[in-house]
């Protein structure tokens, strides 16, 4: 058996075009989805990139692992404590350990566990190359070395699972000047409107249209695709446009490899599996390149499946998180499920045997903000616990189907659906304790409040406040200020995305 992981950061699956895009950003990604299964509730359980990518490898939430951040005690996984043996329990539990399991050599090629320290994430990997940069590679440092593995390895060895890391839709987006813009002539989406931008260029926040750079405007002349803010409809078309333009190369890129497998023979009987860590804010809730909420935008992501044997040309509607992969990939391999596990199993989804979807799913995020969400039905609810200096109220109601960029807050208007949301979450975190780790009490999102609020917005609200003055956003400032008065004295400024 022969696996291929294409691990795609910061890939929402509106911008593909099997998953209906407007453009045409992804023609060998969209090859694939025809000759597999396209899932359409796949979610992130928590975001961003290190908690989404724990959650896969381990197949448990952030509140059973502890990793729900990116940085402070919420930015690693809990130590497994007196109870660890001579190894630890991804040893035998992670996803690539699994796979080991089954029999297939285990390979990794990218750059992401060095970016966030989260060397766990290696665990059961009996090959791994790292690309070097920290997840600020682009895609021709990357592909060389995926090439040479398929050159050495695809043929000789009957079993083998390849997870290949590519980082080309993160922001900064990278795409060399070489690549031009194929789509300099097309429509941007239709509802990001000169109204829409106007209004957004008064909201505060990181990554709201006057501060792409964070916390200010600022620009790096090595990423000329990433502009500093905003202003008119030309910037949000170089904005939208390096999006779509890092999705395409990156894209072309894996075509090479698809070549280089077709050339070994090996294509026709490989699963292919082609997923992300996490979507992108691309104006949704006032916030652009950034995976910074817990919602439809953020923890959505793409799954496509192409399983020998399995179904072609088909599409699941249920609701499902990316810590259900490992138990899947268990069944479908002939392997036992790990007792550890959160997720469960949907191989029927891909065999054609039926998988029922989760009634609901609930999504986290507690690098940028302190948020938790829940998905059901067309809904989707959001509990605001810090708002990361973005002005979002304690609750958050929106009709996902009817309003797919999260434009109309229907909380007021729906205290019914409000009180719904937040009972499927209370009932969903009162079963996560019940079934915490032995001597842990503790729900991580209580601790990233303790600790200073989301990693990303320590230490920044004092400057900010004087840079949302400086730039006609005096009202926020003050509404800030006096939400977060206990931020106002903290000097120390944390970096890193």
């Amino acid at each position: 058996m022969r696996i291929l992981y294409l691990d795609l950061d910061t890939l929402r699956p509106d911008h593909l075009g099997c998953y209906g895009y407007h453009r045409d950003t992804s023609p060998n990604i969209d090859r694939i989805a025809a000759q597999g299964v396209r899932f359409d509730g796949y979610h992130c359980p928590d975001a961003p990139c290190a908690p989404s990518r724990t959650a896969l490898m381990t197949g448990r939430f952030g509140i059973h692992t502890g990793l729900i951040g990116h940085g402070g005690t919420a930015g690693d996984m809990r130590l497994e404590g007196a109870s660890r043996g001579f190894r630890t329990q991804l040893t035998a539990t992670s996803l690539p350990a699994t796979l080991k399991e089954a029999g297939l050599h285990t390979c990794f090629i990218g750059g992401f566990a060095e970016r966030h320290s989260l060397y766990e994430f290696y665990a059961g990997f009996r090959e791994i190359h790292d690309t070097g940069l920290g997840g600020m590679e682009s895609a021709e440092q990357v592909t060389p070395t995926v090439l040479e593995w398929i050159e050495r390895n695809a043929v000789s060895d009957d079993n083998w699972y390849l997870h290949i890391n590519y980082w080309d839709p993160h922001t900064p987006y990278r795409a060399p000047a070489a690549f031009g813009n194929p789509f300099a002539d097309d429509p941007l989406p239709g509802w990001l409107t000169e109204e829409v931008l106007a209004a957004h260029r008064g909201l505060p926040g990181p990554h709201s249209a006057q501060d792409l750079a964070m916390y200010d405007n600022r620009t790096d002349p090595r990423y000329p695709r990433y502009p500093g803010e905003l202003c008119d409809m030309s910037d949000l078309r170089t904005f939208i446009d390096g999006y779509d333009c890092g999705i395409a190369y990156m894209d072309a890129h894996i075509g090479r490899l698809f070549a280089a497998l077709e050339a070994a023979g090996v294509m026709d009987d490989l699963a292919i599996i082609i997923s992300s860590d996490h979507g992108e804010n691309m104006g949704e809730l006032g916030i652009y390149g950034e995976h910074a909420t817990a919602d439809a935008i953020t923890c959505r992501v793409p799954l496509i499946v192409r399983w020998p044997g399995g179904r072609q040309g088909a599409t699941d509607a249920g609701l499902r998180y990316n810590l259900d992969l490992a138990p899947t990939l268990a069944e479908l391999l002939g392997v036992k499920p790990k007792p550890i596990w959160d997720g469960a199993s949907f191989a029927g989804a891909i065999t054609g045997d039926g998988a029922d979807g989760r009634d609901f799913v609930v999504i986290s995020q507690g690098a940028h903000v302190g948020q938790r969400g829940v998905r059901w039905g067309d809904w989707l609810y959001m509990r605001t616990y810090h708002d990361g200096y973005h002005l979002f109220p304690d609750e958050m109601l929106f009709n996902v189907r009817d309003d797919p960029h999260e434009e109309h807050d229907l909380a007021a208007a729906r205290p019914d659906l409000c009180g719904e949301g937040a009972r499927l979450l209370e009932d969903w975190r009162a079963a996560m304790m019940r079934t915490m780790p032995p001597g842990v009490a503790v729900d991580p999102m209580q601790t990233v409040l303790a600790e200073g609020g989301p990693f990303h917005a320590r230490g920044h609200l004092a400057p900010y406040l004087e840079r949302l003055r400086a730039t006609g956003r005096a009202a926020a400032a003050t509404q800030l200020a006096a939400r977060h008065p206990g931020e106002l004295n903290s000097s120390t400024k944390v970096v890193g995305d």
